[in-house]
């Protein structure tokens, strides 16, 4: 079964300005990326999870739905024909086919799992070629966010001590907000694709995974926690619409965003960026 947070696929239509925004907010963002179906990224690692910066290229055309890999390019080409923002959720994937089986006897899978490789490169400039497998998970009942459980094949040319230096402080992903009217309702879903049972917390529940946790919270929940511009204008259906960082130094954390001209809100302790300033997704330090 799936392990802890792997990746959020975060989605913007200008991939320049967004990396370049995220490194004003004091993050390391690695060199770019493309995918051969037309898509192009930016990562942020962390020790065990990571950002994926990301958009379609000029040029980029949709596969037919039937194809296997259309249940991850559909979701980012409608998110980005209506949004910006956390766009897919993805676990960290041990056995691929045995999480795409085991989606499907849950009656959240899709019919048909997807495996791909791309060229990278070491903190030296030298290329490598990474590989990976994904299991895509789908609720009838959430149409604007994707989720799957990723495979790495070769997980020491991904990972590197080098990259998970952030000049904020960050260490990690503390927490991933997903905001929906009645959180209850999909608690179902989130239970089958985590593999974790879902706990009560204030405005809805909550599932600690390894290396973070989600939470399903009322829009008004995440207002309260965030601040009322938290959430973007024209919430819409249940999505995503926060991530909060642990940082080793929140002072040294909010002078940096004071330098770049980031502006930010001290709220309960947290240092929140808003939907509006951060491409159509709230960040928040701790």
């Amino acid at each position: 079964m799936a392990g802890g947070l792997d990746h959020l696929v975060i989605v913007a239509h200008d991939l320049d300005a967004l990396a370049e925004f995220y490194g004003r907010l004091g993050f390391q963002v690695g060199a770019r990326n493309r995918h051969d179906w037309g898509t192009l990224n930016n990562i942020v690692q962390f020790d065990g999870c990571f950002l994926e910066l990301l958009t379609t290229e000029d040029g980029f055309e949709r596969p037919g739905e039937d194809q296997p890999l259309a249940s991850f390019t559909s979701v980012i080409d409608d998110y980005l024909d209506e949004r910006e923002g956390l766009a897919m959720m993805v676990l960290e994937g041990f056995d691929a086919a045995r999480d795409h089986e085991a989606y499907q006897a849950a009656g959240i899978g899709v019919p048909a799992q997807f495996g791909f490789r791309r060229q990278g490169r070491t903190p030296a400039g030298e290329p490598v070629e990474v590989a990976f497998s994904l299991a895509f998970a789908k609720s009838p009942a959430i149409t604007d966010a994707g989720f799957f459980v990723c495979q790495q094949h070769a997980p020491e040319l991904f990972w590197n001590a080098a990259f998970q230096v952030h000049e904020n402080s960050a260490v990690g992903v503390r927490r991933v907000i997903f905001a929906a009217p009645d959180p209850e309702q999909h608690r179902a879903f989130f239970e089958r694709y985590t593999g974790v049972g879902a706990e009560a917390i204030s405005g809805g529940i909550g599932f600690p995974l390894a290396r973070s946790r989600l939470e399903v919270v009322t829009p008004g929940r995440a207002a309260e926690l965030f601040g009322e511009d938290a959430l973007p204008a024209g919430l819409g259906g249940p999505r995503f619409v926060a991530v909060e960082f642990e940082v080793r130094s929140p002072g040294d954390a909010s002078a940096l965003l004071g330098r770049h001209g980031v502006a930010f809100a001290e709220r309960d302790g947290r240092i929140v960026v808003p939907a509006g300033e951060a491409f159509g997704l709230t960040v928040a330090f701790s």
